[in-house]
């Protein structure tokens, strides 16, 4: 069973169809949608985690118009520089970043992880970076 993280460009004329849920229901994917922007007469996007067989999947979404790229930045957390101010918890959203209330060290979870960089401008040191 294949896994990826992916982001979803699609026109607006597909906006109103259920993409997720024919990728759930026809193909047997697991979903796991991160961040989502899908306004009518605009383009969607998602950012989403998929786990399954993923070629069929893939094929059946480009054959719909659908862009599927492979997330392929990630965020990283430099231990070195890090002072575990918690400024970056507090802009996290998803909750990958969290503060260990019994060492106060900052804990950096990968998989919970959005990529919306809030975490980036948040820190005064400059301890985390998005690498490509």
């Amino acid at each position: 069973m294949a896994k990826g993280r992916f982001v979803l460009s699609f026109p607006p004329s597909l906006v109103g169809e259920p993409l997720t849920y024919t990728l759930v229901k026809n193909y047997n994917i697991i979903t796991n949608i991160h961040r989502a922007k899908i306004t009518p007469e605009e383009e969607g996007r998602l950012v989403v985690e998929m786990t399954g067989e993923l070629e069929p999947a893939i094929r059946y979404l480009e054959e719909k118009g659908v862009k599927v790229e492979p997330i392929a930045r990630e965020i990283l957390v430099e231990e070195e520089i890090c002072v575990h101010c918690g400024a970056c918890v507090g802009v996290c959203f998803s909750r990958a970043l969290s503060l260990n209330t019994e060492t106060f060290e900052i804990k950096f979870d990968r998989e919970k992880c959005t990529l919306c960089e809030f975490c980036l401008k948040a820190c005064p040191v400059n301890a985390i970076s998005s690498k490509f």
